[in-house]
C-alpha cells in the first residue's frame, strides 16, 4: 500500500513537471529575516514587446483605505528568459515600466519590508513570515484572469504553511491561485505553528495558531471554536462551499503581532500579542466575528466591491451590514454557543450603542455616510486630525442598528426575528454569490416582514437617514433597561490628562458637547486650575475631577496655544448610558419578559 501511494505521489510530480508553466508565477525567500526582509522574483509570460508595467497594491481586500504597499520595495530588477538584464522605469510612485523584449518573458526581482504583523501588511522575523499578498506580489493589468503559482522557501525546516491557496500535487512548498483576485484574497503564515482540524459534514475546518504557548493551550482553543462555528452555520442555514473542501483559522498570538482580524474566502487572519489560555473571550470574539464574513461580505457581497480593485480605494455604502450586522451576530454568536453569559454580551453591546447614541457625528451621517467614508477612516492615516462631527464607525453603528432592527422585527412580527433576514439575503444573494446594491437590501426586508412601509421607513430614517428607533420600549421587551452607566457620578467631558515638562495637557479633545467643550478647552491645552485646585501633576487632575458634584459651577484656567483663558463650568452627570437587566436595576421583570429574552438571548 505504501508503494503504491509513492507511486502516485511520484507519477504526479512528474506529470506536474510536463505541465506548462503557468503564465504568472512568483517565488518567495527569506535571505535577511532579522531585518524583515524577503526577496521576490514574480514572472510573467506570454508579455508584448514594448513597455510592461508592474505594480504594487495600493488598497487591500477587506480594507477601504489607500495602504501604499510600494512604499516597502526596492531594489527592483529585470530580466527575460534568457536571463539578460532589461532596464526598469519607476514610472510613478506605485508602479515600475519595463522595457520588454520580443522574447515574451519578463521577470522582475524585488527586496521587500516587512515588521508588521496584522490583516494587512507583513512580518518578516525568526519565528515566521506572515504575509498579506497585496502587501507582498507586484501584478500586471492583463494577467487578472490568468492563473498563478507560488513557491515559498521557508527559513526553518519546521516551518509549515497555512494558507488557502491549493497546494501543487507532490511538489512542497509551491502553491497555485486561479487568478489575481484569489492571490490577492490569500494570506499566508509560514512558521512552526500548531494545526488542529475537524469534519463538517464533507468539508474541513482547521486552525494554525502560531504562539509560544503549550499543545493543551491549543486544544482548547479548538474545542471553544469546534463548539462555536456550527452556530454560524445555524444562523445562515446551512455551511457555505469552501473552496478545496477546507476553511482555515490563521492565528498569530505572538508578542511582536498587531492585534486584528481579516476575513478572506476561505480562511481569516486572527493577530494578538495576547497569548493563549484562561479566559480569552477577546481571541474568541474576533474569530467569532471573521467566521461570519465567511456568509456575510465574502459571498454575500456588494456590488461596488466586485470585483476588488487594486489600484484605488474600494468604497461601498454597505458596510453597516457588511461589517456592521456581522459585529452584533460575533457576540451574539458565543452567547448562543454558551461561551458568553447574558451579562456579557448585554455589556458588548452597550458599550457601542453608549458610543453610537452619543456620537457628534451621528448628527450628520446614517449607516449609508458612515459606509461610504470608510477610506478615509478604516486604517486610514493622515497627519491633520479629524473632525469628532466627521467621525464615526460603521462597525458599532451597524451593530446597534443590528440590534434595535432584530427587537423591532421580533415585535412587529412575532414569528420573525433578524436571522430570517439573513437568510433570505444568504439564499439570494450569498448562495448564488449575486452581488447586492443598497436597494436590494431594502426589498429583502420587505419580502421577509411582508410589509415594505415598514421596511422603506426603516431605511428612509435609519440607514440613509440618521435616526435610531426608540430602544426603551424595545429594550423592554426582553426586560432590559438603558440606564445611566455611572449614576451620580460627575463628568465634564475630561479626556486623559498626562504629565509632562510643560505641565498637565488635555491629551485628547473633551467630548463635543461637554462642560469642557463648551469652555472652549481643546487637545493639548495645559490646565493650570481646576475649582479652587491649582493643577501641576496628573494627580492633582485626578483629585480636582474627584472632588466635582454634578450642578456645581467650578472655574477653569488653561493655556491655550500660549494664551491663558478661563471660563466657569457647570458639571454635569456622566451621560453613559449601560443596557442592563431589570433584575440589575433592582425592578421584576415580567414573565413575558423573561421569556422574550430567553428567546433572544437564550438563558
Amino acid at each position: 500500500m505504501i508503494g503504491a501511494v509513492l507511486g502516485l505521489v511520484l507519477a504526479a510530480g512528474a506529470a506536474h513537471a510536463q505541465e506548462a508553466p503557468p503564465p504568472v508565477r512568483y517565488e518567495v525567500a527569506f535571505p535577511d529575516p532579522a531585518h524583515h526582509l524577503a526577496r521576490v522574483t514574480a514572472t510573467w509570460r506570454g508579455v508584448p514587446a514594448g513597455p510592461f508595467r508592474v505594480q504594487m497594491s495600493r488598497s487591500s481586500p477587506g480594507r477601504y483605505a489607500l495602504h501604499e504597499f510600494a512604499k516597502n520595495v526596492f531594489d527592483v530588477q529585470a530580466v527575460d528568459g534568457a536571463g539578460r538584464a532589461l532596464p526598469v522605469t519607476r514610472s510613478d510612485p506605485y508602479g515600475w515600466s519595463v522595457a520588454a523584449g520580443a522574447e515574451g518573458t519578463v521577470s522582475v526581482t524585488y527586496s521587500l519590508y516587512g515588521d508588521r504583523g496584522d490583516g494587512t501588511y507583513d512580518q518578516i522575523d525568526a519565528t515566521h513570515a506572515h504575509l498579506n499578498m497585496p502587501a507582498t506580489m507586484m501584478w500586471a493589468t492583463g494577467y487578472d484572469a490568468s492563473p498563478v503559482e507560488v513557491a515559498f522557501a521557508p527559513v526553518d525546516p519546521s516551518w509549515k504553511i497555512a494558507t488557502q491557496l491549493m497546494p501543487v500535487p507532490g511538489v512542497p512548498n509551491r502553491f497555485r491561485a486561479r487568478d489575481l483576485q484569489y492571490l490577492m484574497d490569500s494570506p499566508v503564515e509560514m512558521s512552526d505553528h500548531m494545526v488542529r482540524e475537524w469534519k463538517v459534514g464533507d468539508q474541513t475546518i482547521r486552525i494554525a495558531a502560531h504562539h509560544p504557548g503549550t499543545a493543551a493551550q491549543m486544544d482548547q482553543l479548538a474545542a471553544q471554536v469546534q463548539r462555536l462555528v456550527p452556530q454560524h452555520a445555524a444562523l445562515f442555514g446551512e455551511w457555505p462551499r469552501f473552496d478545496g473542501g477546507s476553511y482555515t483559522f490563521i492565528a498569530d498570538y505572538m508578542p511582536q503581532i498587531s492585534g486584528d482580524g481579516m476575513e478572506h474566502r476561505n480562511s481569516t487572519i486572527v493577530t494578538t500579542p495576547t497569548p493563549l489560555g484562561g479566559d480569552k473571550a477577546a481571541q474568541l470574539g474576533t474569530i467569532s466575528h471573521e467566521f461570519i464574513h465567511a456568509w456575510n461580505v465574502e459571498r454575500m457581497r456588494p456590488a461596488e466591491l466586485e470585483p476588488f480593485d487594486f489600484s484605488r480605494a474600494n468604497a461601498t455604502p454597505s458596510l453597516w451590514l457588511a461589517e456592521g450586522f456581522t459585529n452584533y451576530y460575533g457576540p451574539m454568536m458565543l452567547r448562543r454557543a454558551g461561551l458568553s453569559d447574558v451579562d456579557g454580551f448585554l455589556a458588548e453591546m452597550s458599550s457601542q450603542y453608549d458610543g453610537i447614541l452619543r456620537s457628534p457625528a451621528r448628527a450628520f451621517a446614517g449607516p449609508q455616510e458612515a459606509s461610504i467614508r470608510a477610506p478615509l477612516a478604516d486604517a486610514a492615516t493622515s497627519i491633520d486630525p479629524v473632525a469628532p462631527q466627521a467621525r464615526i464607525s460603521y462597525y458599532p453603528y451597524g451593530a446597534v442598528v443590528a440590534m434595535l432592527l432584530d427587537l423591532s422585527i421580533r415585535q412587529r412580527f412575532p414569528k420573525l426575528t433578524l436571522d430570517d433576514y439573513m437568510r433570505h439575503l444568504w439564499r439570494a444573494y450569498g448562495r448564488t454569490e449575486t452581488p447586492y446594491r443598497p436597494d436590494d437590501l431594502r426589498r429583502a426586508l420587505a419580502t421577509v416582514t411582508g410589509d415594505a412601509a415598514f421596511a422603506d421607513a426603516f431605511f428612509a430614517e435609519t440607514i440613509a437617514g440618521h435616526e435610531l428607533p426608540d430602544a426603551a420600549p424595545l429594550l423592554a421587551q426582553a426586560g432590559l433597561v438603558a440606564r445611566p452607566a455611572n449614576p451620580g457620578r460627575p463628568w465634564i467631558g475630561a479626556p486623559k490628562a498626562s504629565a509632562t515638562d510643560a505641565g498637565v495637557l488635555l491629551a485628547a479633545a473633551p467630548v463635543t458637547s461637554s462642560p469642557l467643550y463648551v469652555a472652549g478647552a481643546d487637545k493639548g491645552d495645559r490646565v493650570v486650575a481646576l475649582g479652587d485646585a491649582a493643577i501641576t501633576t496628573a494627580a492633582d487632575w485626578d483629585a480636582a475631577l474627584a472632588r466635582l458634584t454634578p450642578g456645581a459651577r467650578v472655574p477653569v484656567r488653561f493655556v491655550q496655544r500660549g494664551r491663558e483663558r478661563q471660563a466657569v463650568l457647570t458639571v454635569a452627570t456622566d451621560p453613559a448610558i449601560a443596557i442592563v437587566r431589570m433584575e440589575t436595576a433592582g425592578q421584576t421583570p415580567t414573565a413575558a419578559q423573561r421569556a422574550f429574552r430567553a428567546r433572544w438571548l437564550g438563558r
